[in-house]
């Protein structure tokens, strides 16, 4: 028997040539194990399902459900559990995800019969049914003109519309039951993997819930309602439908055949006509409001949101005055630190509170404040001697910019009357068909991406590693607040993600296939192939987009 010589967890192994993954792992396979059970593996540097076979000097390491990536191959397998259970109940129903709500996937419910908590009973019961049953995952590959033929036969039109451009001669399906989908990652092994899941209510549709962790929670109770933000992404939701952008496969569609300039100017038109009610709302409360207040996450497009809204704001005879918070940070050895020793510069105590609130009460007063100045190099405050004079007049508003605009201790010592709060983020409702999410922060990364490439110096593979930190500097000091807002504006755009990928597969391309972050590459290039291509010069100069490829009419 022909033995392969491997790496398992780092420890060498010679196994025979037959062996897949999950025959290795089957010692670790006992659903009591609930989340910590291996879910999927990376073989060098790649993810892939557990039962894949294996090759000489094959590196393979476990991945689990308490892990992000886990975490995507535990959510696809629920997906497709929810469609195969719905599929079974009510044939005619098509169930449409959407945005993600705290630990889940939102999902409208269209055809008959029509929702109840009967009906989300039912599925969920013939999901945990499933689940005691162990079904298994099935792959398959097949012809490109095959799978279409049956999607079509299936009555699932936006994976045909998907495929239309799809260039490979096959592709990977993956069945459960009479489901059957395009393989967009790796399952897990079988319906045994998904223990937990919840189906919790959230009109008109519900919200199919994920573990997280191993805390025990009632995972079919809503989660808690954030109106603004659900407002902002149905909002998102109708401009697509009026673009007549339902999936991926239409936008695709519009690049190749035609009609995608319309789709381009009247995305702009709709981010213009938003700035300028955001502004209209500012003006009308002009007497009270005498500082805007802007946070979002990284790579959101604050920057030229600002500049947008400035414009207006001076069309309608106010005049933007800025007040940076990074002049305001105390010195580099009086700043926090995190749990492992290390400077937290992204904590509020990192910044002069005090010092911020007493020139904000000054100003808005009517009084000169001597602003100070931040020297980033040494980590210390400049002398007085090189702090600026400032004073706002009565038609002037104070814009301050940062990830803590929205946190009220920031700035603690103004009224709240005196406040108008903007969450600017990047909320894309762009989907690769009915099931499968094109997930917003793989948006946001994508721009960053581009942008430390062109602009900032640093490589795709660098700004992958220091992805899941910015992520979690986020998830602390940004979308807590983000409900507090008083307006919100989403920056994506219906046809971006086209734009970006002309330079994000370039920037890719370039990390190495040993480089730690190369997984990350895999996946994002994989969902890049899915996507035709647009020309840079179709943007508009003032657009959004502009911040991250170049070319705006703005300066930054």
């Amino acid at each position: 028997m022909k033995m392969l010589q491997i790496t398992l967890e780092g420890q060498p192994l010679k196994v025979p040539s037959s062996s897949s993954i999950l025959a290795l792992v089957a010692s670790e396979s006992d659903p009591g194990l609930g989340l910590r059970r291996p879910i999927a593996a990376l073989v060098n540097n790649r993810m892939v399902p557990l039962d894949s076979g294996l090759h000489e000097a094959a590196e393979v390491r476990l991945i689990n459900a308490l892990t992000e990536d886990g975490q995507k191959v535990y959510r696809r397998g629920c997906i497709l559990l929810l469609l195969e259970a719905t599929r079974r109940l009510y044939p005619g129903v098509r169930l449409v995800v959407g945005q993600s709500l705290a630990d889940g996937y939102y999902f409208d419910w269209r055809g008959e019969p029509a929702l109840g908590p009967a009906e989300l009973g039912a599925v969920r019961t013939e999901m945990a049914r499933q689940v005691e049953e162990d079904v298994p995952f099935e792959q398959e590959r097949c012809g490109v003109q095959e799978a279409r033929r049956r999607f079509e036969a299936l009555g699932m039109p936006d994976r045909v519309s998907l495929l239309h451009t799809f260039w490979h001669e096959t592709i990977r399906l993956i069945h459960l039951g009479s489901s059957v989908d395009i393989h967009h990652g790796p399952f897990p092994p079988s319906t045994s993997y998904l223990q937990r899941f919840g189906l919790a209510p959230y009109p008109p549709g519900f919200v199919l819930r994920f573990p997280e962790s191993e805390e025990a929670r009632d995972l079919d109770q809503p989660p808690e309602r954030t109106t603004k933000l659900y407002q902002i992404h149905r909002e998102s939701k109708d401009w697509n439908r009026t673009l007549g952008l339902e999936n991926l496969g239409t936008l695709n569609r519009l690049v190749v055949h035609g009609g995608i300039d319309e789709v381009i100017r009247i995305s702009e038109g709709f981010h213009e006509k938003r700035i300028v009610e955001i502004a209209r709302e500012i003006e009308e409360r002009k007497d009270r409001v005498r500082i805007v207040l802007i946070a979002g996450p990284s790579s959101s497009g604050k920057t030229t949101f600002l500049k947008r809204l400035s414009v207006q704001l001076q069309v309608s005879g106010l005049r933007p005055v800025g007040l940076s918070i990074d002049n305001y940070y105390v010195d580099r050895e009086c700043s926090p630190r995190d749990e492992h020793g290390k400077f937290d510069f992204e904590s509020i105590e990192a910044i002069d509170l005090p010092l911020f609130n007493d020139h904000l009460v000054r100003l808005l007063k009517g009084e000169e404040v001597l602003t100070p100045r931040f020297d980033f190099e040494s980590g210390l405050r400049c002398s007085q001697a090189k702090w600026s004079s400032m004073r706002i007049g009565p038609r002037d508003i104070l814009v301050v910019e940062g990830i803590h605009g929205l946190n009220d201790r920031l700035t603690q010592d103004v009224p709240p009357a005196n406040k108008f709060k903007i969450y600017v983020s990047a909320l894309t409702q762009l989907c690769l068909d009915d099931a499968n999410r094109i997930q917003t922060t793989d948006l946001r990364l994508l721009r960053r991406i581009v942008r430390d490439r062109l602009y900032r110096g640093y490589s795709a593979g660098q700004t992958l590693e220091a992805w899941p930190s910015v992520r979690r500097g986020e998830a602390r000091n940004i979308f807590p607040f983000q409900e507090s807002a008083d307006e919100m504006f989403n920056t994506a755009l219906s046809y971006e993600v086209a734009v970006l990928k002309t330079y994000a597969e370039r920037f890719l391309l370039e990390v190495s296939q040993e480089h730690p972050t190369y997984s990350e590459v895999h996946r994002l290039m994989k969902f890049l192939s899915l996507i035709v291509g647009i020309f840079p010069d179709k943007v508009p100069q003032n657009s959004v987009l502009r911040e991250f490829i170049g070319g705006s009419s703005f300066r930054y």
